[in-house]
């Protein structure tokens, strides 16, 4: 049989979600069906009967099937809305799960020292959002974050950026365009919200110039710079950023001090 799109991605995220290919694929078999026989399933699976047996015994025992016990046997789906409650449940079941081990693991100690000079790369969007989020609720003074892509201001920032703003966390944010600027102004109305003017971010001289999508200085000591490439397509454009923390950390002295010139609410008290 010729599989659609839909059907290919389901079965993959089923085995994202910990089904193996047989399960997912009988699985997604019985959805088409209103019920079926092992027969019936193989025939629009391609699983081999034999192997739809085993495949249906673990979907019944995980709740995902039910079985009609007559001659010959007859399967069912349960229903879209149980099978993803059900779904989310064992994934959410496996993160606390893996939560509790990775808090209860051992930490080796490591000298102070050590712990001052902190520089790390991230990759991906969402990594990158996911460490700014995190920066930001962390902050215990002071906020200076640029946006230069637009297409960072997620929602996620923003309630972030609000409740920081609520634990009287001092915020300045700097647009690089006119539309960020003011989307930031409309969206924190009582953040102070300036445009940065630093042209060179946007790496538009060249089509292949890599441009700054973010910049986020946290407390005067932490700093996260986002990078990618505007005018490029798919993977290739994939952002990535570098982390560096500690206030006797030679890259964020300097880099807080280009972040600080730019921001005129801001005395760097290294400069």
């Amino acid at each position: 049989m010729t599989e659609d799109t839909t059907t290919r991605e389901a079965i993959s995220l089923l085995q994202d979600l910990g089904l193996q290919e047989y399960e997912a694929r009988c699985f997604m078999a019985l959805n088409k069906l209103p019920s079926g026989t092992a027969k019936e399933i193989h025939e629009i699976s391609d699983v081999p009967r034999t192997r739809v047996y085993d495949a249906i015994r673990v979907l019944e025992s995980q709740g995902l099937v039910e079985v009609q016990h007559t001659s010959p046997q007859v399967y069912r789906a349960v229903s879209i809305d149980e099978a993803t409650q059900t779904l989310r449940q064992k994934y959410d079941n496996r993160i606390e799960t893996l939560e509790t081990h990775l808090r209860n693991t051992d930490v080796r100690e490591t000298d102070e020292d050590d712990q001052v000079q902190e520089v790390w790369s991230l990759t991906g969007h969402e990594a990158i959002e996911s460490r700014t989020i995190e920066l930001i609720d962390e902050a215990e003074s002071e906020i200076a974050l640029i946006v230069v892509d637009e297409d960072i201001l997620s929602e996620s920032l923003f309630d972030g950026l609000q409740t920081a703003a609520e634990r009287d966390i001092s915020l300045v944010l700097g647009g690089q365009t006119d539309a960020v600027t003011e989307t930031l102004g409309d969206r924190l109305s009582a953040t102070h919200v300036f445009e940065t003017g630093l042209d060179w971010l946007t790496g538009i001289e060249r089509d292949d110039e890599v441009a700054i999508s973010r910049i986020l200085l946290v407390d005067r000591e932490t700093l996260l710079v986002g990078s990618y490439y505007p005018n490029t397509a798919g993977s290739d454009a994939k952002e990535q950023a570098v982390f560096a923390r500690g206030l006797e950390n030679e890259i964020v002295v300097l880099l807080r001090r280009l972040v600080t010139a730019g921001l005129p609410r801001i005395k760097d008290p290294g400069a």
